[in-house]
């Protein structure tokens, strides 16, 4: 059969490159000062990923850290590295402050509130802190009166420490302004403060070396995306569960979005919006079988998709469908998908379902 391989039974797939991986991190790391450390965001199951698989690769290819949202995504990699070097970025509400003191991790904190539950918490520990500042993002982070407040109270607390500075920056893809703007604030803010100070996401990374600063978080940039220097890590498949004749006329899926022009030969593919297409895909887009490029017809259902076959000779049941990756000589990037959807990378990889198995590769 054509296309990717793995065991025969599984119907829907992702093969993740772990060598591709390092690759990126060695890539990205090649862009920073020597002693710039690098943050791994392995958040949202490692955007879709598999925490833990990639999160391990990450830290072989050299990474310091990894970033993380939530407690319980600090739990899942605490093993593989000294709790400090895990950054949970949160946001963590006054009752998480029992357990996120006990995780011995560096956190994430944008409120005087949240620093005194920690404070509260702390017993006879130190809890290492992460002050976040907004400098234009307009989401998480203290304004600039809340930042000082909370500098204020760490620095006279002895049971928190000032471990880093951070802000989260809004544009750094598309606005080298605006980006430059908020560096700017964040240098302001936090000149001559202990600790890591940390900006660069990964479009800083790509574009704007002076935000380099201690440490930079990597995350959509690790698993392939945003750069054509990149890897892509991810390819995701399904196999050819169906195959029947439509007449010219004949509709297919619900609604009956999409009629026949002309007799066709319609593929089912065991894939469907439980395990990341989305509905938006419905009549929009394509995917590779046998090397050559096939359209979605019809409406996205939650366990399959349909394609029209009709011009790709030799299709069989059973053969592998590529929604994300390459066959052949043709390639669905994960940015390409997302234009389907209307939507962006990020949304098409997290988005993938936990029927998907995951399988891993070194190459």
């Amino acid at each position: 059969m054509a296309g990717g391989g793995i065991a025969s039974g599984s119907h829907r797939w992702a093969e993740v490159d772990l060598g591709a991986l390092k690759a990126n991190v060695a890539l990205l790391r090649g862009l920073l000062p020597a002693a710039t450390r690098f943050i791994a965001v392995v958040k949202a199951n490692g955007y879709g990923h598999g925490a833990r698989e990639v999160a391990r690769a990450a830290l072989e290819a050299g990474a310091w850290g990894l970033a993380v949202v939530t407690l319980a995504e600090a739990a899942e990699v605490r093993d593989l590295l000294p709790p400090e070097r895990v950054l949970v970025l949160g946001p963590l509400l006054p009752e998480d402050a029992p357990e996120a003191v006990a995780g011995r991790h560096l956190l994430g904190c944008s409120s005087v509130v949240v620093a005194r539950a920690l404070e509260a918490a702390a017993g006879e520990r130190r809890v290492p802190i992460h002050a976040k500042l907004d400098t234009g993002m307009g989401r998480y982070g203290a304004d600039p009166e809340e930042f000082a407040a909370l500098l204020s109270l760490i620095r006279a607390s002895n049971r928190l420490e000032l471990a880093g500075t951070w802000t989260h920056l809004a544009s750094s893809d598309s606005d080298p302004s605006y980006t430059a703007e908020q560096l700017e604030r964040f240098l302001a803010a936090t000149e001559g403060l202990p600790g890591l100070r940390h900006v660069a996401n990964s479009g800083a990374v790509l574009r704007h070396p002076e935000a380099a600063l201690d440490a930079v978080r990597v995350g959509i940039a690790l698993y392939g995306c945003g750069d054509p220097r990149l890897q892509p890590v991810l390819q995701l498949r399904a196999r050819v569960a169906h195959l029947k004749r439509v007449p010219a006329g004949g509709s297919v899926g619900y609604g009956r979005t999409w009629t026949a022009t002309r007799p066709a030969r319609i593929a089912t593919v065991a894939i469907g919006y439980a395990d990341g297409i989305h509905r938006a895909r419905s009549n929009r887009g394509e995917v590779l079988v046998r090397g050559r490029r096939a359209p979605l017809v019809g409406a996205v259902s939650m366990d399959s998709i349909t394609l029209e076959v009709t011009d790709v000779q030799g299709v069989e049941l059973g053969d592998p469908v590529t929604v994300i990756g390459q066959d052949g000589e043709e390639e669905i990037r994960a940015e390409e998908a997302a234009s389907w959807s209307g939507t962006i990378s990020y949304e098409v990889l997290t988005a993938i379902g936990n029927r998907v198995e995951r399988v891993y590769s070194a190459h």
